[in-house]
């Protein structure tokens, strides 16, 4: 949505304070955790919460997961296979994400207090690499959920031991190997 869309965000005319822009249809919804209407949070970006996680398609052949940092401003995308997305690519990638959040953030605040929180200045982002397992080809989709997963969870040291067990044991080990060292 986000990405099919930011052609027509970026081409509306904002008004003179920088709003009034076109925003996708169901954004204040998503803003206001109305949707997806099968697990409605009814919390509101910004003040309820402060992280969003989501998966993120490229090009119909690998996933990564983006982390928002509401707070910080900050956007963290893990990528499972670093060398199949180039660092120009990923910058036309994220930039919808960069632009529309914060924009969003200011756009739908209810109050004034909420508005001035935040700015129109996009997010920034990083791809680390360095502690990000790397899986092997039609694994990222896995990857992507169990990196979500984990860090929501507070189970960063199981995203560190992912390709180990995910390698060795598949997708179905993957998701056995996180329910048996997390919850039991």
């Amino acid at each position: 949505m986000w990405r099919d869309k930011y052609g027509e965000f970026k081409s509306s005319e904002p008004d003179h304070n920088g709003l009034g822009r076109r925003l996708p249809g169901g954004s204040w919804d998503l803003y206001a955790g109305i949707v997806p209407t099968f697990c409605a949070s009814n919390k509101t970006w910004g003040v309820d919460i402060d992280e969003i996680y989501a998966p993120v398609n490229f090009q119909n052949d690998h996933w990564i997961t983006i982390w928002i940092s509401i707070p910080k401003r900050h956007i963290v995308v893990w990528d499972s296979i670093v060398k199949h997305i180039s660092k120009a690519e990923l910058d036309e990638i994220m930039e919808p994400f960069l632009t529309m959040v914060p924009y969003l953030l200011v756009e739908c605040a209810s109050t004034d207090e909420e508005r001035i929180k935040y700015s129109l200045e996009p997010f920034t982002y990083e791809r680390p690499t360095v502690g990000v397992p790397q899986c092997i080809a039609g694994d990222c989709g896995v990857y992507a959920l169990k990196y979500m997963e984990c860090h929501a969870l507070g189970y960063l040291d199981q995203v560190q031991n992912l390709s180990i067990t995910c390698n060795m044991n598949r997708r179905e080990g993957c998701w056995s190997h996180l329910l048996h060292h997390c919850f039991w």
